[in-house]
């Protein structure tokens, strides 16, 4: 069995940091002498917050089985409570962050590969480093063997042969290939830290749900037209 899966994060509050830590990550904008280009470097070291585990949680892990083709998203919550969409393919079960990622290295034990969109330079490492630093010990280490895709296809790399030709976002893909990209349901990759903060935790979770559908539709292209299986 493989897995698709993606995860969503949030950072945390600037202010809420080590003041050792928030002039560590904005040592390069403050030699901006210019006042205006110092404020707008300062505003993109915040935005970026997101993607280190270390200023960052993750609120939503989605995960697609490729046999049944259903997808199981897990999201951040204060209750147990669970849903699925209107024909059943799609549940979704809220927990806490320690939950999901106890839940994930468990399911991920027992697939045979898995595949990601970036998941070898994002997705992966975060989930490592974050459950570290919760006291998790992953199962196993999807990012060992770069060139191997028997355990790990990172359609980024695949679909740039390792860097060697332009890399798009997964949205120009799905343009690219005829496929219904996750950013038609309205939201985009940018809009997490404000939706969350707006209490929108569903629809980040619904939004997480299109976005391992369309790498799923993006692997089954790859692996059509473009795996070592030709």
């Amino acid at each position: 069995m493989n897995l698709v899966f993606d995860i969503e994060t949030t950072a945390y509050d600037f202010e809420s940091l080590d003041e050792s830590q928030q002039e560590f990550l904005l040592r390069y904008a403050e030699q901006e002498k210019d006042e205006i280009l110092r404020s707008e470097k300062i505003e993109e070291a915040k935005r970026y917050l997101n993607l280190y585990p270390f200023t960052a949680k993750v609120i939503v892990i989605g995960m697609l089985n490729t046999e049944s083709e259903h997808s199981q998203i897990l999201f951040e919550s204060e209750k147990n409570e669970e849903w699925h969409n209107e024909d059943g393919t799609v549940s979704y079960k809220g927990m806490t962050e320690n939950e999901m990622l106890r839940t994930f290295w468990n399911y991920v034990n027992k697939v045979d590969s898995v595949i990601t969109f970036n998941g070898r330079s994002f997705d992966v490492p975060f989930l490592m480093l974050r459950s570290a630093k919760l006291g998790i010990k992953p199962t196993k280490n999807f990012i060992a063997r770069r060139y191997d895709t028997k355990l790990h296809v990172d359609l980024l790399e695949q679909l740039t042969f390792y860097g060697l030709t332009k890399r798009f976002n997964l949205d120009f893909y799905c343009h690219s290939f005829g496929i219904d990209s996750p950013k038609e349901g309205g939201i985009t990759g940018m809009e997490i830290n404000e939706l969350y903060r707006a209490g929108k935790i569903k629809e980040i979770a619904s939004y997480c749900s299109r976005d391992v559908r369309a790498t799923f539709e993006l692997y089954k292209i790859w692996k059509k037209f473009l795996s070592d299986e030709l």
